[in-house]
């Protein structure tokens, strides 16, 4: 029977955890589109679960490549979006790991942490200019001037606001983890060098 769940999430190790519990319960993801999953009845345990962030988007060559190489290995492509890949692999064919070594582990996520930068840094400057668009126009333009546009202003200021939330919880809740852990894992490079 085919389910399909509206959910949204921005940290991919929590995401992946929550699919593999529903793979563990029966419920296989076989579709993916931003915030929408498919999922078919399968048997539980099945399947194992990864997520991935390309280098590029899922249509260029290079990930093309890559991705068909994945496949060749025993691992099935479920969906795509952008540059986030969902894969599988049957359980009883072992661990699934698709980094073996702590180099690998380390580029994977310095990908992430230049994904989650990139975004916070995007937040906190379309919420920085619309703050200053916001209080510009409160503090510079009499009210009695602008007519019916008089709630503009405040618009600009609550949406500033709410990106400047946004880039903040970037930040503390997915940047700063990931750094954190690779700081860990290049600590622990050293040790092994």
């Amino acid at each position: 029977m085919k389910k399909i769940i509206r959910k949204l999430y921005w940290n991919p190790q929590k995401e992946e955890n929550w699919l593999n519990s529903l793979a563990a319960k029966g419920l296989s993801l076989t579709d993916y589109s931003w915030g929408r999953y498919v999922f078919q009845d399968t048997e539980p345990g099945e399947y194992t679960y990864r997520i991935e962030l390309l280098d590029k988007n899922a249509q260029t060559v290079e990930s093309e490549v890559y991705l068909r190489f994945l496949e060749e290995s025993g691992v099935e492509v479920v969906s795509h979006w952008k540059r986030w890949v969902y894969l599988r692999k049957k359980t009883v064919e072992g661990p699934f790991d698709l980094y073996s070594d702590i180099e690998s582990r380390i580029r994977y996520l310095m990908r992430l942490t230049r994904f989650y930068l990139g975004l916070t840094l995007l937040e906190a400057f379309v919420g920085l200019a619309n703050i200053l668009i916001g209080i510009t126009d409160v503090f510079v333009k009499p009210l009695q001037d602008r007519g019916f546009m008089s709630s503009v202003p405040f618009v600009n200021l609550f949406g500033g606001i709410l990106c400047l939330g946004l880039g903040l919880m970037f930040f503390f809740a997915l940047y700063l983890p990931i750094r954190s852990q690779l700081r860990k894992l290049k600590k622990e490079k050293e040790i092994f060098e």
